[in-house]
């Protein structure tokens, strides 16, 4: 629209001509709007609130009397509100840039008061404190053109060719250049020793390793060696039991040939000695009865009847003895057990023979002496 202006954001529009602005200005502020300004009857000019920057390059004495060159960088701006707008206005609104020109100069003579009460040494190790200093103390100057300090940066110290500050610093550079030393051979050793345990970690494991393949190739041989000798041993053992077997049938084979030798030839032997043995002791018998049948006249036929046939009965007996498959217990003596068995029974059966032919014998007689007896009776009857 025709005659209506609007400031930028970091702008302050001045407008002369009309009423008079505040605390009697001679223009009227007007910030973050737009407003109606009548063509030919007012003039409005534009004030910038944006940052400036002003610097400082100044050679100060201290309080020792050494030179030293101050460099510094001010960051400042027109205050936002309309009292320092209109003082910046009034002061540099027809040439803007003698705004960073003025505060240069303001900052440096700052400098070079407060400089002057301090030494060099707190000027090095107290920077802060120095444009705190300065800040604070050119502060009301500023305010009264309307500008503002941001920030107050000191960039560098210089004392030239003096070489205090140098020489301030030696100590500190050759403590630092001593613990730097200190600290590069604490380094090297630190390398040196985490170079040797890495060694020595490598050595382990190189060692650990070797252990590790050695008894893995150790049971890998041994395994092999099982495998290889488990068919030999296999092989052997079945030998050793087949051989075993053998043996053991070998030895049933002897013990029944054994018992094959003494039923076919021992006890058929045996059973002959006992049974010469009988026909002897009833030889010796038949003797005795001789013996005895000669002290007796009466009975010398009969005993001598049974005495031949005594021989002949134990001869069976003892025959029949030969025959038999007799399982003797007791050895030798239970073969004799049998022949004394063989021959009882003969002299039981002899004396039975004896009672039976004795008894027929005394009938005998006395039938004989009753015949005897009759014949006298008859005699006189004749």
């Amino acid at each position: 629209m025709f005659g209506y202006r609007v400031p930028a954001p970091d702008q302050a529009m001045l407008i002369s001509g009309g009423k008079r602005g505040l605390s009697g200005a001679p223009f009227r502020v007007v910030t973050g709007h737009g407003t109606f300004v009548l063509p030919v009857f007012r003039k409005v000019r534009f004030l910038t609130l944006a940052m400036c920057e002003a610097e400082v390059a100044e050679t100060c004495v201290t309080k020792q009397g050494i030179a030293l060159t101050v460099r510094a960088v001010i960051a400042f701006k027109v205050g936002n509100d309309t009292e320092s707008i209109v003082n910046a206005g009034q002061r540099f609104l027809s040439d803007q840039d003698q705004m960073s020109v003025l505060t240069g100069r303001i900052f440096a003579g700052h400098l070079r008061a407060i400089i002057g009460s301090m030494t060099v040494e707190e000027i090095v190790t107290e920077r802060q404190k120095l444009a705190t200093e300065v800040l604070d103390t050119s502060k009301a100057e500023m305010a009264k053109i309307g500008l503002i300090v941001d920030s107050l940066q000191i960039q560098s110290i210089d004392d030239g060719d003096t070489g205090y500050i140098a020489a301030m610093s030696a100590p500190h550079r050759a403590a630092i250049q001593r613990q730097a030393q200190i600290a590069q051979a604490q380094a090297a050793q630190a390398a040196a020793e985490a170079e040797q345990e890495s060694a020595r970690q490598q050595a382990e494991y190189a060692r650990q390793t070797a252990v590790v393949k050695a008894q893995y190739n150790a049971e890998v041989d041994q395994a092999q060696a099982q495998a290889a000798q488990a068919g030999p041993l296999a092989q052997a053992h079945a030998q050793q039991e087949v051989l075993a077997a053998q043996t053991e049938l070998a030895q049933r084979a002897a013990e029944l040939r054994q018992q094959q030798l003494v039923a076919e030839i021992v006890k058929p032997a045996e059973a002959e000695a006992e049974r010469i043995r009988v026909v002897a002791l009833a030889e010796a018998e038949r003797m005795k009865i001789q013996a005895e049948a000669a002290a007796s006249h009466d009975r010398v036929a009969l005993d001598r009847m049974l005495i031949d046939q005594l021989p002949q009965i134990v001869k069976e007996a003892a025959g029949g003895l030969a025959g038999a498959n007799v399982n003797v217990l007791n050895g030798t003596d239970g073969l004799g057990e049998i022949a004394a068995g063989l021959v009882s029974q003969g002299l039981t059966i002899l004396d039975s023979v004896r009672q039976g032919l004795g008894t027929q014998g005394m009938g005998t007689q006395q039938g004989r002496a009753d015949r005897s007896g009759e014949r006298p009776g008859l005699e006189p009857g004749e």
